[in-house]
């Protein structure tokens, strides 16, 4: 059915939509521009210094990265479609902005990969690691993705308020604001060098620190949202449970212990149960704020710092 140009309202500066589309817009940072040369030259010499790091504690190390980034390739393909059903001008320019990041984020573990990853193996004499191997993805990591994925392209068939509300519930509350900024904190940490008995990474950890900072405030987009939704009629019990059907699969893939050693006492890095509380109190706190409708969601400035922007 054919339908007649209609010019656009114009942008509501005021608007939080608005408001975390200039953020982003002040806040650019160049993925090509965070120096890799330390990470390279720290690795060889852990490498090179431990006696107990093999091949096998190599992948450990290549584990985390690998599911980051697939996981920013996965969620740059999937969130067009709820950029083709979106109708505010506002939430339209801070969308633009979200895919320019979520490319930007792909873009910086692909050059990871190439300069850091390879690197090391080339000058150890190891073959190459493939980023996309399967040994990095168990089973919920690709049932999570999978799951987002239909969730996404469902806007398409049957665009909804309830639908919307499963969409922003998948990609911003879950797969961003859970496992991402769960994973985020749990590498920052690793590779900042409070261990010993781990590498210290300060390029990971930069992009690590700028990418979080993004992620921060396409969670609080994805929160007011669903807060709208709620305010226009959308039953909140939507939310808590698609989000409640989601977490096994989250925990299935921060608990992914394939590539630590059998005796827990020879496991290195964050105790056991430290990235789960972290997980837990992150999820309370967001479904509070956007359950209770005398709760406020952190204005964009407030998220960014909160999510660990330097």
């Amino acid at each position: 059915m054919e339908t007649e140009y209609t010019p656009t309202a114009m942008m509501d500066r005021e608007s939080r939509s608005n408001r975390y589309y200039r953020n982003a817009v002040e806040r650019h940072w160049d993925p090509g521009e965070i120096d890799l040369e330390r990470d390279v030259e720290n690795l060889l010499e852990f490498i090179e210094a431990s006696e107990s790091y093999d091949r096998e504690s190599w992948y450990g190390t290549l584990n985390g990265i690998a599911k980051f980034g697939a996981g920013e390739d996965a969620v740059t393909e999937d969130l067009a479609p709820l950029g083709a059903v979106l109708d505010d001008i506002d939430d339209q320019l801070f969308l633009t902005t979200q895919l320019y990041e979520e490319a930007k984020h792909a873009d910086f573990f692909d050059r990871y990969w190439r300069e850091v990853v390879w690197t090391v193996e080339d000058e150890l004499g190891w073959e190459r690691s493939n980023p996309r191997h399967e040994r990095w993805f168990n089973d919920p990591y690709i049932e999570l993705f999978d799951r987002n994925r239909k969730a996404q392209f469902r806007l398409l068939e049957e665009d909804t308020p309830e639908n919307r509300a499963r969409a922003y519930c998948h990609y911003h509350l879950t797969v961003e604001g859970i496992l991402a900024q769960t994973g985020y904190y749990g590498m920052q940490t690793s590779y900042g060098g409070e261990f010993d008995e781990l590498p210290h990474l300060p390029g990971l950890v930069r992009g690590f620190t700028k990418i979080r900072s993004d992620e921060g405030r396409h969670v609080g987009f994805g929160m007011n949202q669903l807060k709208k939704l709620i305010a226009g009629g959308v039953d909140p019990a939507i939310i808590e449970e698609t989000v409640e059907e989601l977490l096994p699969l989250v925990q299935g893939i921060t608990e992914d212990e394939r590539f630590q050693p059998d005796d827990p006492d020879e496991r290195v890095g964050l105790e056991d149960g430290r990235l789960a509380a972290y997980a837990v109190d992150k999820h309370t706190d967001r479904m509070q704020q956007i359950t209770d409708a005398t709760a406020d969601i952190p204005d964009v400035d407030e998220l960014v710092q909160l999510e660990g922007d330097d």
